[in-house]
């Protein structure tokens, strides 16, 4: 297992009138390979739970481990920690500061200590794997879209060749044709390098779309934890937290409703649309 959170607990303001317990006994396992969604309401600790993983926080009880090396042991190399599991923060753009993208995104490996040639090399397979043009390479990073701001912050993490990527709301303030462009090169990455990506959204069609296993997140402890489909078919219990389904979730359910025999399991625009078909070929 590439990462485990064993009994992890948070808690913001410990001791003041102010306190949080932002996770509460949260235990987790996250396998090499895996592209994982992590979803919840604003509050729910999906994002505090995620600055866990490569040791931005540290928690308040529990020990989470890495390539079964316990991260808070005294002798621990927490550098190298975060050089593994790579942690893209939402609007990542406004972490650009370079004269131009490729600096930005040679910047990492640089930091940490490679030389000229080596970090270059990484950050043009980097740019290559986020799909920038190369015409955009050594132009400002504040001249060009958003879109591409954001693909050249997340190629400035993988060239530091993580193990593990953690996107915290990559789509943020994009526009679909953006939000797909982005989401569409993550999973064209994650399949083609077997890294191990999560995902943290709001949005429920993004992460039925993409992800193979939904982390639910409520009041910082782990309300569901399995494939989507399964999440999903509680659409009920997550509208009581202040989630939902897909769209497609709730049409399904209404077909059936009118008699229709649809699979209410689908969870994407294709497998609906091909349940759909299925039923009116049946009702013909």
């Amino acid at each position: 297992m590439s990462i485990i959170l064993d009994h992890v607990s948070y808690v913001y303001g410990e001791g003041t009138p102010l306190e949080v317990r932002a996770l509460d006994d949260v235990s987790l396992q996250i396998p090499d390979g895996q592209f994982v969604g992590v979803i919840g309401h604003t509050g729910s600790g999906k994002s505090t739970l995620v600055q866990h993983m490569n040791g931005l926080l540290q928690a308040t009880s529990g020990h989470i481990y890495f390539n079964g090396e316990d991260i808070y042991d005294r002798s621990y190399n927490l550098k190298n920690l975060r050089s593994k599991v790579g942690l893209v923060f939402q609007y990542p753009e406004h972490q650009l500061f370079e004269i131009d993208v490729f600096s930005d995104v040679c910047f990492g490996p640089k930091n940490l200590g490679l030389g000229k040639k080596e970090t270059e090399l990484r950050a043009f397979e980097a740019l290559r794997s986020v799909g920038l043009p190369e015409e955009l390479y050594y132009q400002s990073p504040f001249e060009i879209s958003g879109g591409q701001k954001r693909r050249a912050a997340i190629a400035g993490v993988l060239a530091m060749e993580p193990e593990i990527l953690i996107l915290d709301e990559p789509t943020a303030g994009l526009d679909p044709k953006g939000r797909k462009e982005i989401l569409d090169q993550i999973r064209k990455l994650q399949t083609g390098t077997g890294i191990t990506i999560l995902l943290v959204s709001h949005s429920m069609e993004d992460v039925a779309e993409y992800v193979d296993r939904i982390i639910v997140m409520n009041k910082g402890k782990v309300m569901y934890d399995d494939a989507p489909k399964k999440v999903f078919a509680r659409y009920r219990e997550l509208e009581e937290v202040g989630l939902a389904a897909p769209q497609v979730t709730y049409i399904l359910h209404e077909l059936k409703d009118r008699g229709f025999h649809v699979n209410t399991e689908a969870t994407t625009v294709g497998e609906a649309a091909e349940t759909i078909y299925r039923a009116i070929m049946t009702e013909d």
